[in-house]
């Protein structure tokens, strides 16, 4: 097996010149200075799958890091001869081809504490790698409103992200569902917003809940502990706080913030009436709110959400009503981005960009703004004709927690089938699209929502290995990858990567006996049956 034949993402060109280089316990690592942050990740991370001390060297070293002004920021060259030689642009590509050289090392090089059969050598194949991103912006959202997950399990899912060389974690912070982050001035938000009675189980018409209380928040110090943690991995996360709608969470801690009665925090799935009244109230509230989230978040961008925004409530309400009329507007349609863009013009006067959902652009869009396009290509499309710069993130391609097969034995049938195949044949930039913009397409990102994985063992099932292929597609020139070839890296080492990892993904044949679980027709059927025997 060639050194091509191991590496996902599949780099821009590698030559092997056969045989292989023995790494072992009397292996040092030398930097220059400003690669000093790859090579500390580079010997904690290799030093704890191996054993080996890794003494740091000032040259002659075993394993070499070499800064190269001429390569771009995230690229490198990685020689494998006589000894490890990485020339890379910059930290970034460093650290890209210090992954790649753990890939090459075999999946134990993975794991997290030495394992008996890997010995005291280590080969590595012999080899040249010359290699860049495709993309600036290899993402992927997480959703963790819907269902929360534990700060360890959130780590680990950043520790996969980076060895897949993606490098931005849109993380999904608040919900109808629940709020999951610390806001000093609001305690309530995470006292009140951070839980609910119970969850809905498979489809929100289905009426069937399971019982259970369910919650969980991120103090600040936490966040701060992920965003450092995901940084060392050239990782950028860009928080959400979704507005106006999608804030039931919000509204059940402080019910000024909405149009009437206060609610509770939305134990249903699906699109919610309730959203924020348009009042100053509402918009100091928000204000005071993205204060505390720049403070944590250095991310350039604030993503503000405003997707699936109901008009109901701002059709009865007289404030939202005197607001259209205030600002000239027809009708309360207009509110939407109106709300948007004054919290986005907050952010831009703290110095930061606002990202948003592709609804905002059916309105105005905030100057300036990152358009993510979920609704297929044409919001993304629309907003690069306007000069905006575009993330891809196509419901009917990037949404993985959508089913993977036809059949019973996938668990929770969400939306329609969307197959390994159909995420790698993937293309950020649609056929006869390749004209000059005045926008920038930057990349795209796979979304997670999590309104069926109630458990970080299902976020791995729903994720991977779709998000290795992601990954090959952000990452990979178009001219380098091939599916058959992909799924045969898959088979011949990525798979135990994963497994070294962690990672309980699908696998290539079908779910494990216990991945499966029954669905939404399987759910109604038992509380059908639970009804009947109750009734007697």
């Amino acid at each position: 097996m060639s050194a091509a034949d191991l590496l996902v993402p599949i780099p821009s060109s590698v030559e092997s010149s056969g045989g292989f280089l023995e790494l072992d316990a009397t292996t040092t690592l030398a930097a220059d200075p400003e690669l000093n942050n790859a090579r500390r990740w580079l010997a904690r991370t290799l030093g704890a799958a191996t054993g080996w001390d890794l003494f740091p060297a000032a040259a002659d070293a075993g394993i070499s890091l070499l800064l190269d002004p001429e390569l771009d920021a995230e690229a490198y060259r990685l020689e494998v001869g006589a000894a490890v030689v990485i020339h890379a642009g910059g930290p970034a590509g460093a650290f890209y081809a210090a992954q790649t050289l753990l890939q090459l090392m075999g999946p134990a090089a993975l794991r997290q504490a030495p394992v008996p059969e890997t010995g005291g050598a280590w080969p590595v194949p012999k080899v040249s790698i010359l290699d860049h991103p495709r993309f600036g912006y290899r993402g992927a959202m997480l959703d963790v409103a819907r269902h929360f997950m534990p700060k360890d399990n959130l780590l680990r899912f950043i520790e996969v992200m980076a060895m897949h060389k993606l490098n931005v974690l849109h993380l999904h912070l608040t919900d109808d569902q629940g709020w999951r982050i610390q806001i000093n001035r609001y305690p309530k938000l995470t006292e009140t917003g951070a839980w609910r009675r119970e969850s809905s189980l498979g489809s929100w018409r289905a009426g069937v809940f399971d019982g259970l209380p369910h919650g969980g928040f991120y103090s600040q110090d936490d966040l701060r502990e992920v965003v450092a943690f995901a940084a060392e991995r050239h990782i950028t996360v860009i928080p959400e706080i979704d507005v106006p709608g999608h804030s039931q969470a919000a509204i059940a801690a402080y019910p000024e913030l909405g149009t009437g009665a206060a609610p509770g925090v939305w134990t249903r799935w699906g699109i919610n009436e309730t959203v924020l009244e348009v009042s100053q109230t509402s918009l100091e509230f928000y204000r005071n709110v993205l204060d505390e989230v720049v403070e944590i978040f250095p991310s350039r961008w604030i993503s503000l959400g405003g997707d699936e925004v109901p008009l109901t409530q701002w059709q009865s309400s007289a404030q939202a009503q005197s607001k259209a009329r205030e600002l000239g507007m027809p009708d309360v349609s207009g509110l939407h981005s109106w709300f948007v863009g004054q919290l986005a013009g907050h952010l831009d006067a703290r110095g930061r960009a606002t990202s948003v959902w592709d609804e905002i652009g059916d309105g105005e869009l905030p100057d300036g703004a990152l358009v993510a396009s979920w609704r297929g290509y044409e919001g993304g499309m629309s907003a690069l004709k306007s000069g905006y710069d575009v993330v891809m993130c196509p419901e009917h391609r990037l949404y993985l927690d959508h089913r993977q097969a036809d059949g019973d034995d996938e668990p929770v049938p969400v939306g329609f089938v969307t197959t390994l195949q159909d995420v790698y044949g993937f293309e950020p930039l649609p056929a006869g699209a390749d004209e000059a913009f005045p926008g920038r397409l930057l990349g795209a990102q796979a979304n997670i929502w999590t309104e069926h994985l109630d458990s970080p063992r299902r976020v791995h099932f729903a994720a991977f290995p779709r998000l290795s292929a992601v990954a090959e597609v952000l990452w990979s020139q178009p001219e380098n990858r091939d599916y058959d070839g992909f799924l045969a890296r898959l088979e011949g080492a990525h798979l135990e990567r994963l497994e070294a990892m962690g990672v309980e993904y699908r696998p290539l044949s079908g779910p494990h006996p216990w991945q499966l679980r029954p669905g939404v027709a399987g759910w109604k059927r038992d509380y059908d049956a639970e009804q009947r025997i109750a009734a007697g």
